[in-house]
């Protein structure tokens, strides 16, 4: 649906009165630490934000939620379209942050001009309060507006180990998917390569260095070897890195190591090249007969291709923000998210529909002020567009 320009002014009006606001809320949400490793914090977190949703966005039609001990619940909560549209769409939303409980009182949020700063205000808790407003101001307007899934989930930063399964539920039931995460420098992701995390251990055989040095088998030597050949694998052409970032092994300088481990990080671009990736881990085999290899892990998240049907996705979206006055653009990126689990089940996915800023995971974290605005008014936009 193309917005007349009397709606356009309508939502721009109504999303601009909504600024203070809007920081305000990014500033107490953004003043809760959720760390992904602390399941009391992330349950205060989700309390939060779910009485702030309801506040703001009106109360959910139907809510599911999934517990699994040790990790933040996975909560979705349906906003059916006030309009009739029979379409819907599933927002990806997670609550926790990389920062640890304490960062806060290091690190403060603060404001300084457009810019914000603070733990998790660009990845990701900007994108949930710009969806929250977003939905607040569509639904005052009577704009159109497809059904609305958010999926509110407290494990990304950590692999989404709990939360997989909810994802690919949700998406399943059918519809766009964006993925509120922070966007590339204004940019939204139509592609992410897959990660893949791998243990490797070696295991020799000890024996008193100096006095059998060909005795034995060192597993640091066996180690050493397969680093190389792992890097030696990496094909940047081809989107495809290799690193092993953590080595561990050996127990003193004058014993030949029984054991080391290292830690793999993986990124592709393609699906032929997680297979040939596989097959690389499969293969390693030891240099010494008396050494043995063993590989565990795998595949974290799957490839993100830009299928045709994100391809379109992006069209419609991009055709949206023009008529807004402003140019989207779209990017290949090599972090993962949960979109790549959506787009592994062929659904059209825009990622980095969040906040504009800069610095995830990282203590120069912020965001732009002017540009969440102007993201929330995308957003109505894109909503309309997808009714």
């Amino acid at each position: 649906m193309t917005l007349t320009e009397t709606d356009t002014t309508a939502l721009r009006e109504a999303v601009a009165a909504r600024r203070e606001a809007m920081i305000a809320d990014l500033v107490a949400y953004a003043s809760l630490e959720t760390p992904s490793d602390d399941v009391d914090l992330l349950a205060a977190g989700l309390a939060w934000i779910e009485a702030w949703l309801e506040r703001t966005a009106g109360p959910a039609a139907a809510r599911r939620v999934n517990v699994v001990e040790g990790y933040g619940d996975a909560v979705t909560l349906e906003h059916p379209s006030p309009t009739g549209s029979a379409e819907w769409v599933t927002a990806l939303c997670h609550y926790d942050t990389v920062w640890a409980e304490g960062t806060l009182a290091e690190w403060p949020v603060q404001i300084d001009g457009d810019r914000m700063t603070g733990p998790g205000v660009f990845d990701m808790k900007s994108g949930l309060v710009q969806l929250g407003h977003s939905l607040a101001v569509s639904d005052a307007l009577g704009l159109p507006r497809p059904g609305v899934r958010i999926v509110l989930t407290g494990d990304e930063e950590v692999g989404s180990i709990a939360s997989r399964p909810v994802i690919e539920a949700e998406v399943s039931r059918g519809g766009a998917v964006l993925v509120f995460e922070s966007a590339a420098e204004g940019a939204v992701k139509t592609a992410r390569k897959g990660v893949g995390i791998y243990e490797v251990e070696t295991f020799g055989v000890e024996v008193h260095a100096g006095l059998h040095p060909r005795g034995g088998a060192s597993a640091i030597d066996e180690m050493a070897r397969l680093v190389l050949q792992l890097h030696g694998e990496a094909d940047v052409e081809a989107g495809t890195s290799l690193n092993v970032g953590i080595v561990q092994g050996g127990t003193r300088t004058n014993v030949r190591a029984g054991h080391a481990r290292a830690m793999v990080d993986v990124r592709v671009t393609r699906a032929d090249e997680a297979a040939r990736v596989e097959r690389l881990f499969a293969s390693l085999a030891p240099h010494d007969p008396l050494a043995r290899v063993e590989v565990t892990g795998g595949w974290n998240r799957p490839v993100m291709e830009r299928s045709a049907a994100t391809g379109a996705l992006y069209e419609r979206a991009a055709a949206v923000a023009g008529q807004l006055g402003f140019e989207l653009r779209e990017v290949s990126v090599g972090g993962a998210s949960d979109g790549n689990f959506a787009a592994a089940l062929g659904a059209a996915v825009l990622d980095g529909v969040g906040g504009v800023g800069g610095g995830a995971h990282a203590r120069h974290e912020w965001i732009s002020l002017d540009g969440m605005v102007e993201r929330s008014e995308f957003v109505v936009a894109l909503l309309a567009e997808l009714a």
